[in-house]
């Protein structure tokens, strides 16, 4: 796919979003890249903009991963285990999603955004518990929602933060700041099992992608300091992660019905 040069800087500036908002929230990154490569940057096939930012999600959230390690916000043993039961979900999920029309994929995405915000808002007082580990308890509970989560992931071709983070306080009930800190380990697995399955099908600008990597990179260090600071106030960080959900996913169904409409 051949790109203006301004569209390879509009690259470079949403993958700065998508980056603040990785190290921010965990998942925002992915709920605003498919977004952003469809409606700012100009990719033309949806199919095409899920298979590059999966990658570019991908290689963020690991950058990001790097940060939160570092300040101890990563249950390592959590973290695995959700990764691990949702890689084949991820597969599944994004074999089934190249099949579906990629307009559809798109509305699919953002009603499914709307419930996901909703409960998070919901639950955004929760404080959690930081101690909470995986154990033989719960440990059915954190495969079966990776394997749930890797699916969904899969098939809207996203890194799956926004769906991984409220997971893994249902199923561990630890805080929102490590439930991010852990998600990242599972973003990055989930978006490079779907962007190696869209690459089979040619379906990933890497060009694209190496710009939009290197804006989130400078993004996701803001971000990072910027989750820290709002952990602190009660239920700040969920809000503001549920109202991201809201606007976006608003925006999408309003573009998805002119698409179809024909408006």
């Amino acid at each position: 796919m051949y790109l203006e040069p301004i569209q390879y800087a509009l690259g470079a500036f949403s993958g700065m979003l998508v980056g603040f908002t990785l190290g921010l929230f965990g998942g925002g990154g992915s709920i605003l890249a498919v977004p952003l490569m469809v409606y700012v940057v100009g990719v033309q096939s949806p199919h095409l903009a899920i298979g590059t930012s999966a990658f570019a999600v991908a290689v963020n959230a690991f950058a990001n991963l790097v940060g939160h390690a570092r300040f101890g916000n990563v249950k390592w043993r959590c973290a695995g285990i959700y990764s691990l039961s949702g890689i084949a979900g991820a597969l599944i999920g994004s074999t089934v999603g190249k099949i579906v029309d990629g307009q559809h994929l798109l509305i699919l995405f953002a009603l499914l955004m709307l419930v996901v915000g909703a409960l998070m808002f919901k639950g955004r007082g929760a404080e959690g518990d930081p101690g909470a580990q995986c154990s033989r308890e719960n440990a059915l509970k954190v495969v079966t929602f990776g394997g749930l989560t890797g699916i969904f992931s899969g098939f809207f071709g996203i890194g799956g933060g926004f769906l991984i983070v409220p997971g893994l306080i249902a199923s561990t009930g630890m805080p929102i700041l490590f439930a991010i800190g852990s998600s990242l380990v599972a973003v990055t697995a989930f978006g490079l099992t779907t962007a190696l399955n869209y690459a089979f099908s040619g379906l990933v600008d890497w060009a694209l992608a190496a710009v939009f990597i290197g804006g989130g990179v400078i993004g996701g260090f803001v971000g990072g300091f910027a989750a820290r600071k709002l952990a602190a106030r009660k239920g700040a960080l969920n809000s503001f992660f549920a109202l991201l959900i809201f606007v976006v996913a608003g925006y999408m169904l309003y573009r998805g019905y002119l698409q179809i409409s024909g408006a």
